[in-house]
């Protein structure tokens, strides 16, 4: 069976982090294996307190998990700091896809990832297969304003792909319109994911897109037909409320 390592944080009500992963990996039939990165004390309205785990022990989980073979792919969520960060960069397999979800902030609002952090993730970067960044996560990373039409969408992309990762999804959820289109985006194309726009919002989706991604990509599935699979995925969660 194919396996995931999902690198992430922990948040007490389940409905996002590495909860969300543990959920996703199991709907698509596809084994996790998990490193706890931080424990956050948050509700759907609030964060409250984060307190990441040390480095040595996120590496010493990662090192545990390799025990068991070479996973399908890796998904990295909320890594909290910039000692975390580094450990994550020294530790991870070569020669696997990385889906990196830039976990910045809460859906409540609050830190989740210091400053320390962002300035540690150019070096990860250079190891990730993909970035999947929504509007405003794509913003913050690059520290300008939000992008408000397709033009500066591909712009920010782009300038994401000079920082190393070998393909960026540029999420469309919290654009405007009756379709969501995400922006797949390499050096050498772009690809545009449709689909109908999902009435209302829910916690998570941007950790279930990730890990379903890294679900495809452990199967052997392609970049663009693993992100399709993903976001049809994502869909369903939204419509089944």
């Amino acid at each position: 069976m194919s396996s995931v390592l999902v690198i992430a944080g922990c948040d007490p009500g389940g409905g996002a982090g590495i909860a969300r992963d543990l959920a996703t990996l199991a709907a698509l039939k596809v084994r996790a294996r998990c490193v706890v990165t931080a424990v956050t004390v948050q509700t759907d309205e609030r964060l409250l307190s984060v307190h990441p785990l040390g480095a040595d022990l996120v590496a010493a989980q990662i090192e545990a998990s390799l025990a068991h073979g070479v996973p399908g792919a890796v998904k990295i969520g909320m890594l909290a700091n910039g000692a975390i960060v580094q450990a994550v960069t020294a530790a991870l397999p070569a020669r696997v896809p990385v889906v990196l979800d830039p976990v910045l902030a809460a859906s409540s609002g609050g830190e989740l990832l210091d400053r320390s952090g962002r300035a540690a993730l150019p070096r990860l970067l250079a190891k990730v297969t993909l970035l999947t960044p929504n509007i405003p996560e794509a913003a913050q990373l690059l520290d300008t304003t939000a992008a408000r039409d397709e033009q500066s969408l591909l712009a920010q992309a782009r300038a994401l792909l000079a920082l190393g990762p070998a393909a960026v999804l540029m999420k469309g959820g919290h654009a405007g319109g009756a379709e969501a289109v995400d922006l797949l985006v390499s050096a050498q194309e772009v690809q545009r994911l449709r689909a109908p726009r999902a009435p209302g919002t829910r916690r998570g989706t941007g950790c279930a897109l990730a890990s379903a991604i890294a679900a495809h990509l452990a199967r052997g599935l392609s970049l663009h037909e693993s992100c399709l699979r993903a976001k049809q995925h994502v869909g369903e969660l939204l419509a089944a409320g």
